[in-house]
């Protein structure tokens, strides 16, 4: 999967969690209201759609669709 394919399907994971048509690539989870509980749910959702088992450390560090997605890449390459 590319990169852009990668941000465009964890942009729509933060959208359906945290229930947000204003997620873009850039956006801070935590800026758009996410917390720790709404981050479980991420994490979960990117584990099932894209197989890496991603921490609540690693959303704290890079906490926008496009860090995340390089980090995804990161990790399945």
């Amino acid at each position: 999967m590319s990169t852009d394919g990668t941000v465009d399907g964890v942009v729509g994971i933060f959208r359906r969690v945290l229930e947000s048509d204003r997620v873009q690539p850039d956006s801070d989870f935590f800026e758009l209201g996410g917390d720790s509980l709404l981050a479980t749910r991420v994490l979960s959702a990117i584990a099932r759609e894209f197989g890496p088992e991603l921490t609540l450390a690693d959303i704290i560090d890079a906490p926008s669709p496009l860090a995340l997605a390089k980090l995804i890449e990161g990790v399945a390459a």
